[in-house]
């Protein structure tokens, strides 16, 4: 199939952007079938708000202030403590999983499943 640039007008800020005939069959090799409404700005926009900026959009996280179960120092972990479970800082918190690495971790698995990583 023969694809052409087309202009569209995006619905969010009204002006005219070019879906190009490589994004067209992009689009139909994934299967999508309704032509996007929003320019690539607005796009791009919608996104980061949908998101929040978060972690994985290449934002920060949010820190919050905690002090290890295990040593008494002040630390920042990436979640709201909530009192029930303890706290450690990285030095404790490695120390606490045996400073293994992942594949150490994973090697002495007894299920008969192999693991993914």
């Amino acid at each position: 199939m023969s694809y052409t640039d087309r202009n569209l007008t995006c619905r969010d800020c009204g002006q005219t952007f070019v879906f190009t005939a490589g994004e067209q069959e992009f689009h139909e090799q994934k299967g999508f079938t309704n032509t996007p409404g929003r320019c690539p700005a607005c796009r791009a926009a919608n996104k980061a708000s949908r998101d929040g900026g978060g972690f994985r959009s290449g934002g920060s996280r949010e820190m919050h202030s905690a002090t290890c179960s295990a040593c008494g120092k002040a630390c920042q972990v990436p979640f709201q403590p909530s009192g029930e479970k303890p706290i450690y800082c990285s030095d404790c918190f490695q120390g606490q999983r045996g400073g293994s690495s992942s594949s150490s971790r994973n090697s002495g698995r007894s299920s008969g499943r192999s693991s993914r990583w």
